[in-house]
């Protein structure tokens, strides 16, 4: 058994599919139980007493006992969270199926497969025909759609009035709720920031990361000066450049598309925040020097770059620190922060995750049972067994809880205090993925790939070429559809 924080290996699927164990389920909280228990112990004292004076003997107590159990309705639901065969975690897992089942007799729960190949398809088939699960999960930005299209169940009487509403750290709902109505309870959560090696910019005398663009510029030409051979930063310039790309955009104080009130989509490519933030891509690698050589590289490459010490900056995850250890850097080397606010003087972070999310046409009865399914696995004592399960299999522990009492510093013992302080303060500023990303990165990279190979471009044109063919090839057609379906 490991006790030295479980983070001698790169995070591997048990990361993700604990957690989407964790993921479409939990349920009862420990006040919960501890109220139940009170309950029953105050009903049983009272039934004593009551047998006892009305002269009823012990075996006709335990028969009136079993008779109540025997009347109690059993609630049957489905929930999409059975994990796959080769799931390293499968064991602990079904494990915690069996101790939910114990604790729960009047639930039964049918575990469906979560990790199907095209699962999202599946999931919206199963809905369109009737045939949803009572609870499953979904991504952050895919709340973002079922939400409008009502296939999530408006849950804010369940989480207003569950003890457990207050475990979760602030901000953990918003992405799961719209006009002040709750939809989705949270199971996981990253954030995006920079990623900095300490020990190179201590060697550059720079004792804290940088705040602004500015700055961020003049620390990565001092990296660079006074640790020969290291990049200051490794940029993004792949296939999915945009990803990397739209964080910049924020930071000017703007966004890439727009979803307008009536559902269509408007393409900002060419405002002013994201030819800044163009531009300001095109001084990092032609004026102020500070990219990797091949900024077209693969994210893969990056990475390498940045845990081999040959790069001292790198955009990551709060998720980052467990890889980078899985590859051999020193824990004490790894710093994160908020990324540098840009001309707006914010700097908005990405965030992921999932949430679990009940379906609207399940009976009351099954929202319920699903509502306490989904809380048992958020509960302490689950977290804390899936901690240590991770630790004593050398599998990576998340630095990142949405829940204020699950303490990550007893799997990840090597976590330095100011990453997780950086992780929760970037938290703060939450964003999501531009709408409509995934038709409209191949779009973006054009541009974002043409100024950083390509010293004369220039990125107003570039952007606004990309900006008309996406308009003609994608916007059109997608708005067009839209309304299309929704006269008929």
């Amino acid at each position: 058994m490991k006790k030295h924080g479980g983070i001698n290996k790169p995070a591997s699927v048990l990361v993700a599919a604990t957690i989407v164990a964790g993921l479409l389920s939990a349920c009862g909280s420990e006040k919960e139980d501890n109220a139940a228990g009170a309950n029953n112990a105050a009903t049983q004292t009272n039934d004593a007493a009551a047998n006892a004076n009305a002269g009823t003997d012990a075996s006709t107590n335990a028969a009136a006992n079993a008779g109540d159990n025997a009347a109690d309705p059993v609630v049957e639901i489905t929930v999409w969270d059975q994990p796959s065969p080769d799931d390293p975690g499968k064991s602990f897992i079904e494990e915690q199926f069996a101790k939910f089942d114990a604790d729960h007799p009047n639930i039964k729960v049918k575990h469906v497969e979560a990790w199907q190949p095209d699962v999202r398809e599946k999931f919206l088939t199963a809905v369109a025909g009737g045939e949803g699960p009572d609870l499953s999960s979904a991504a952050f930005p895919d709340m973002q759609v079922y939400i409008p299209k009502g296939i999530a169940a408006d849950i804010t009487d369940m989480v207003n009035n569950s003890p457990d509403k207050d475990r979760f750290i602030d901000g953990a709902f918003n992405l799961a709720s719209k006009d002040g109505k709750i939809y989705g309870i949270p199971n996981d959560m990253y954030t995006s920031g920079l990623i900095y090696n300490k020990k190179l910019f201590a060697n550059a005398g720079i004792a804290a990361p940088p705040k602004t663009w500015e700055e961020f510029a003049a620390d990565a030409q001092a990296v660079q000066a006074k640790n020969p051979g290291v990049t200051g930063f490794d940029i993004l310039g792949m296939d999915w450049a945009d990803w990397h790309f739209e964080y910049y955009v924020w930071q000017a104080g703007g966004d890439l598309t727009e979803q307008l009130p009536d559902g269509t989509a408007k393409l900002d490519f060419t405002s002013d925040a994201a030819v800044k933030a163009l531009q300001y891509y095109k001084d990092l690698k032609w004026k102020y020097k500070v990219t990797q050589k091949n900024v077209v590289q693969d994210i893969g490459e990056n990475e390498k770059d940045f845990y081999s010490g040959r790069s001292a900056m790198i955009i990551g995850t709060s998720d980052s620190f467990t890889n980078f250890v899985g590859r051999g850097m020193d824990p004490a080397d790894i710093g994160f922060a908020p990324f540098p606010a840009g001309p707006s003087g914010k700097a908005p972070a990405q965030v992921g995750g999932s949430f679990s999310m009940l379906n609207p046409k399940s009976s009351p009865e099954q929202q319920k049972a699903a509502f306490e399914y989904a809380m048992y696995f958020m509960s302490k004592d689950y977290n804390d067994a899936l901690g240590q399960f991770k630790v004593d299999n050398g599998l990576g522990v998340r630095p990142f809880t949405v829940l204020k009492d699950f303490d990550v510093t007893q799997y990840i013992k090597d976590v330095p205090q100011d990453y997780l302080d950086a992780v929760n303060e970037s938290a703060k500023d939450q964003h999501l993925e531009y709408f409509l990303k995934s038709s409209l990165s191949s779009y973006l990279v054009k541009p974002i790939q043409k100024v950083l190979l390509d010293q004369n471009a220039d990125p107003a044109t570039e952007l606004k070429k990309a900006q008309e063919l996406a308009q003609k090839e994608v916007i059109d057609k997608y708005n067009a559809d839209l309304k299309s379906g929704a006269n008929k």
